[in-house]
């Protein structure tokens, strides 16, 4: 139900390997995800340690679920750094929805720097059973209103 689509994503992997450049793209790097479904809904965790919670923004436009977040870079003047190897900037993941999912009633929450999406199923996608009638039975049923309305 819930669907990637990045046409791009196979060729930076495989430009990062010729190259030496990350696999899968800064962005991929900066705000790593997991997605499951659990029940009837699915949850989506993005790992956002360092940013500020106030600085994330989720967007949700026809089926396309957009996450924004800004780390800010360290301003302190008297550092030498060693080494730095936490991205800073704006960081962006798109995710295509598909069909049978609830976008009005998507929730929101951050604990210890991850973002949780929980994105209920609609209900008419739900699994439901259908009750089947014997000869004898739907012929009671059918008889039903007719004599209701004697």
């Amino acid at each position: 139900m819930v669907l990637t689509f990045d046409p791009f994503r196979e060729f930076d992997r495989l430009a990062g390997q010729v190259f030496g450049g990350p696999a899968g793209g800064a962005a991929t790097l900066a705000m790593p995800m997991d997605l499951y479904r659990s029940g009837d809904h699915f949850v989506l965790h993005c790992d956002l340690a360092g940013v500020d919670p106030g600085s994330v923004q989720v967007d949700v436009d026809g089926k396309v679920l957009t996450i924004r977040a800004e780390r800010s870079a360290r301003t302190d003047n008297d550092v030498q750094w060693v080494r730095r190897e936490r991205a800073t900037g704006t960081f962006e993941r798109r995710l295509t929805l598909g069909d049978g999912l609830d976008l009005d009633k998507i929730a929101a929450t951050w604990q210890d720097g991850v973002l949780t999406l929980t994105i209920p199923v609609a209900e008419a996608a739900k699994p439901r059973r259908i009750a089947i009638s014997t000869g004898a039975t739907a012929r009671a049923e059918e008889a039903a209103p007719a004599l209701a309305g004697s």
